[in-house]
Parts: structure tokens; sequence; C-alpha cells
């Protein structure tokens, strides 16, 4: 399997922090983010990880080759449209890695436990799958999912309340010719006008209207996504929570699942 990690944004939010950082080398509990994020898809037996690149590029080239054996099996794809596109743009650059075969494909910013990738890989198999979770209430900047069983219906931010039953946490698996659904679906919506500016989960939304897209709930394990600069604080407690009920988590050396 290959996870394919989108870190182009600069991570304008928590400017100055990252005014001249990329958002996914900001540091947690003494690692960057992409580096928890390599960790836990190690632990899980992935090792073929493409990092899709864009501001402060070369920061994250450098971060990565300190690193040691946990990036060795990391390749980088720059984004040369990272300032005038939204995410889909870099999920345009990667999509014939997600049309090879089965993948991981992760917001950059997204902080998780391994259980929450092991717990994913380990629903039933289908096309496309979107991970989430589920809380009391749920916010405008929340990307909110519609379901009828674990059949997703509908996904964005801007869903009704009372549609809403969960979140997308930034992870989604391509099986079968799921890549190349998503793949396709993708470069229908950039001949749109807006198409620049759209989401890459409004694909998703495009497409569960007319494939299978399920859902795989990570109720009651561990993650976060780093959005403001309140959310450092968060990320920082979450994962020295982990480390403390496993302290094999903080070893320097990695332990790559098989």
């Amino acid at each position: 399997m290959h996870a394919v990690i989108l870190c182009a944004g600069q991570g304008r939010r928590l400017i100055p922090l990252t005014k001249f950082l990329p958002k996914c080398l900001l540091q947690i509990a003494g690692r960057s983010i992409l580096h928890w994020q390599l960790r836990a898809l190690a632990a899980n037996g992935i090792t073929r990880v493409t990092v899709v690149t864009g501001f402060g590029a070369d920061a994250i080239e450098t971060a990565l080759r300190s690193m040691g054996p946990v990036a060795a099996g990391v390749q980088t794809r720059f984004n040369p449209f990272f300032a005038v596109a939204d995410n889909i743009g870099s999920c345009f650059l990667a999509r014939d890695l997600l049309r090879e075969g089965d993948a991981v494909l992760l917001n950059g910013d997204t902080l998780f436990e391994p259980a929450v990738l092991r717990c994913a890989l380990r629903a039933p198999r289908a096309p496309i799958t979107v991970t989430i979770d589920r809380k009391p209430t749920y916010d405008a900047d929340d990307m909110k999912v519609s379901l009828d069983g674990t059949r997703l219906k509908a996904i964005g931010k801007t869903l009704p309340l009372a549609e809403t039953d969960g979140e997308s946490i930034g992870m989604l698996l391509f099986r079968h010719d799921g890549g190349e659904l998503f793949a396709a679906a993708l470069e229908t919506v950039l001949q749109q006008p807006d198409g620049l500016q759209r989401w890459y989960l409004s694909v998703i939304d495009v497409l569960a209207r007319k494939a299978e897209v399920r859902v795989a709930s990570i109720e009651g394990l561990g993650w976060g996504e780093v959005d403001f600069p309140t959310d450092l604080e968060r990320a920082e407690a979450l994962v020295r929570g982990w480390i403390a009920a496993d302290p094999a988590l903080g070893d320097e050396t990695v332990r790559v699942a098989g």
C-alpha cells in the first residue's frame, strides 16, 4: 500500500508560526507532525510514501533527511500551484499514484495514533473509505458527513447539523478501483470554473452520489487536526498521552509492522 500526504499548504491561520515553516513541520512533543505521521504509517507496515510539497518545500526535504529510517521510503512531489489552488491541486498532481492500487491519502495536518490507521485498514474493503469520528457538537470548520449506515451520502463543511452524523478526520483509503474513480472525478471537477478553489473532499461528495463510498469510524481513538494556535496545545497533550500509555511510541527507533 502507498501513502500520499498532502503538505503543500502554508497554514496561514497559524502565522506567525508558519510564516517561514510549513505547517507539517510544526513540532509536537519533540517531533514534527510529518514525523509522527510517518511513524504511524510505518507502525502499520506502510513505508512507501509520497509527500506532496509546496510552501517551504526545501524545509520539508531537509527535515526528511534528518528523520532517519522512518523516512527511508519517502519521496516528494512538488506542487507549483500551491498558492493558487486548494488541496485539490495536490491531489491532481498525485492522481497517478492513487491509480496504481491500494492507497492512503492523508492531510498533512492530521495527527493520529497508529491504532487509528489500523482500525481504518481493518474496516470492510470498499473502493473508497472515509475515516470518521463522532462528537456531541460540530462547528463551521468541521468537515461533516451525512450517512446511511456505513454508506456516505454527503460530505462538506456546510452540511446542516440535522443531517450531520460525524466528521472526516482527513484520512481516505482507496482499494480496488477506488483510486481510479477518484482520479477520474478529480479531473472532471477541475474542469469546472471554480475547480481550483474546491477541497478534494468535494470530489468525494460528488462520488458518493453514484459510487460506493463507505466510512470507517475510529471513535475512542486519538487524533487531532492542527489548524489554529490553540490546536497546538491540545495536540501536545494528545501525543504525550499516547507516549505515557505506550512508551514505545516515544522510542527513537521505529518498529515497522510486517
